[in-house]
């Protein structure tokens, strides 16, 4: 049984509140984010803190990404794009603390693109349906080919990061953030859990738990305000 968090956006204080729920009813569960912890809300710096101190695993985000190459490789598209892309908050984040600004994006460059576990498979935008032709029916083929597909593609409109394209059925649960939804969405032709809420627009974050492919429950808080202004 694992739970997994949706995107967090800067959205620290909502995020503190939704841990506490889920470990005090799930109190050995191993918890997961599907990226984006930085950007949009005003507490980046906090959120990859406390990432960092409750051992949260998660997968890359596009916005993880963008800001990690800002700093690491700033001639990149990704790099270029950041500062369309909610940035001023994060820099705003780490004002007086630049000092945690190399550790934070070691994390962030290690993390994987995805991480396929017994209960679901996790990304943060999802496996395209546009590689059908590329993989083969049996999923455990599926992710031999996958991962090297992921790794050559990931920055790309339809890559694991960015795409918004439907999903491909793996035979095994996806579960991933970045479209967002009001509430956390079952598409059941691509067997896929869309779980970003807003939180950085007002609405909620939401963790689904999980267990062999299927949805125990969804555990949501509500974004605190001063989280977004």
């Amino acid at each position: 049984m694992i739970g997994v968090i949706g995107d967090i956006h800067g959205c620290y204080y909502t995020l503190i509140e939704l841990y506490n729920k889920i470990v005090k009813k799930y109190d050995e569960i191993e918890i997961y984010a599907v990226g984006d912890l930085v950007d949009r809300g005003n507490h980046s710096a906090d959120v990859i803190d406390f990432i960092i101190d409750e051992r949260i695993k998660f997968t890359a985000g596009n916005h993880d990404l963008m800001f990690s190459h800002f700093f690491t490789n700033p001639h990149t598209l990704f790099a270029r794009s950041w500062s369309l892309n909610g940035n001023e908050t994060t820099l705003k984040s780490y004002e007086g603390r630049e000092s945690d600004i190399r550790e934070h994006l070691e994390l962030i460059n290690e993390a994987a693109l995805f991480i396929d576990t017994p209960d679901a498979f996790i990304s943060h935008a999802g496996i395209s349906e546009k590689y059908a032709k590329m993989v083969s029916d049996e999923f455990e083929y599926i992710l031999d080919r996958i991962e090297v597909l992921v790794e050559e593609d990931y920055m790309t409109d339809r890559g694991v990061l960015w795409t918004r394209d439907k999903l491909l059925n793996l035979g095994k649960l996806q579960i991933v953030g970045h479209t967002k939804q009001e509430e956390v969405t079952f598409d059941a032709n691509s067997n896929v859990l869309y779980i970003d809420t807003g939180a950085c627009v007002g609405n909620k974050l939401s963790c689904v738990v999980v267990n062999d492919g299927e949805l125990i429950e969804t555990i949501s808080e509500s974004t605190h305000l001063n989280d977004i202004i």
